[in-house]
């Protein structure tokens, strides 16, 4: 079975609407919310039609598709830039530093500071792979696809990128973070948040929040326990960013806790270490690889085999629907 990675079109939604009732909640950017999820897919169709050819407020969502019958297995999504329609937040870990001569102590105190230092990055996100498809290295192949759309409209990006992992939701679909901390200021339930900010947006976040620092050692131990701590099943795709040159630098989600990574853009592995070259041939043999071809509504990737001499093979020259003369962009799998 073959599957190829491409944009998402209007036709895809109940697709995406099942497998976003697969997610367990805590996923903002997949909510199982058809008027939402319909909204996204008309984002991304303008997005995709988009002139623009600097960082803006672009969403491009890709699925991973079975190449025979384009049943969808799968999601991922970039974003051109953060904190453009409304304010980017986020949770900085930071310490606050205080001395007392008479009793020559110096306390250090870390507090969590309502932050839009992020404002501006891209973003990638929404990842989430069917059940039924999680071998074979799809999860890979979803995952780095992003990046090869990002070296292949590289201006389209900011210099900065960040990918936000879901936190610690407990068995019932709360939030041990959001209890201990935001629940507390507006008055509703971890679910019922998440589902509004994923349909709405987050404005209300700014109204309601409250401005100053809060000190993580007032916590309850529910909720600092869990603080830049990934859900479970988020640890393999935190190794994975952690692969491509992401880091944690203490900025996290300010719903349930959960760590944002970030990194330069043109030092993400899969970004820095992408070949583009131009078909010579189809020839069986070369280096496992990722391979993309396409921009826009027209990106395609898959699996395949790259030769030295720059040829691919017949199964991915098929699946991508290029010949020699095409270009390619690709990285060793």
């Amino acid at each position: 079975m073959s599957y190829v990675i491409r944009a998402a079109k209007p036709g895809d939604l109940q697709s995406i609407y099942e497998m976003a009732k697969l997610t367990g909640g805590g996923f903002t950017n997949l909510p199982p919310d058809k008027k939402a999820l319909r909204g996204k897919l008309e984002r991304a169709e303008a997005s995709f039609a988009s002139e623009k050819e600097y960082p803006a407020d672009e969403l491009y969502l890709m699925v991973l598709a079975d190449a025979e019958t384009d049943e969808v297995r799968g999601t991922c999504q970039v974003f051109g830039q953060v904190g453009q329609r409304w304010p980017f937040y986020s949770y900085r870990i930071g310490t606050d530093s205080k001395h007392s001569e008479q009793l020559g102590r110096t306390f250090h105190a870390q507090i969590l500071m309502l932050s839009n230092d992020l404002n501006g990055a891209s973003e990638v996100g929404g990842l989430f792979l069917h059940p039924a498809a999680r071998a074979g290295g799809l999860g890979l192949l979803l995952a780095r696809s992003r990046y090869l759309f990002i070296a292949r409209h590289r201006a389209r990006f900011a210099d900065r990128i960040l990918a936000e992992l879901r936190g610690v939701i407990d068995e019932a679909g709360g939030s041990p973070f959001w209890d201990g901390v935001a629940g507390k200021f507006f008055g509703m339930s971890f679910q019922e948040a998440d589902q509004f900010n994923a349909v709405h947006g987050n404005q209300f976040i700014a109204d309601l929040m409250p401005k100053h620092p809060v000190y993580i050692a007032m916590l309850p131990e529910s909720a600092r326990s869990v603080i830049g701590v990934p859900h479970p099943s988020g640890r393999a795709a935190m190794r994975m960013l952690e692969n491509e040159g992401f880091a944690f630098e203490n900025y996290i989600d300010i719903f349930d806790g959960g760590p944002t990574m970030t990194a330069r853009t043109d030092q993400v592995a899969s970004i820095r270490n992408a070949q583009h070259l131009e078909v010579t041939g189809i020839a069986e043999g070369g280096s496992d690889a990722l391979i993309a071809t396409g921009r826009l509504a027209g990106f395609r990737c898959c699996f395949g085999k790259v030769g030295a001499d720059g040829t691919i093979d017949a199964a991915s020259a098929r699946l991508l629907g290029v010949s020699p003369g095409d270009d390619i962009s690709w990285i060793g799998r």
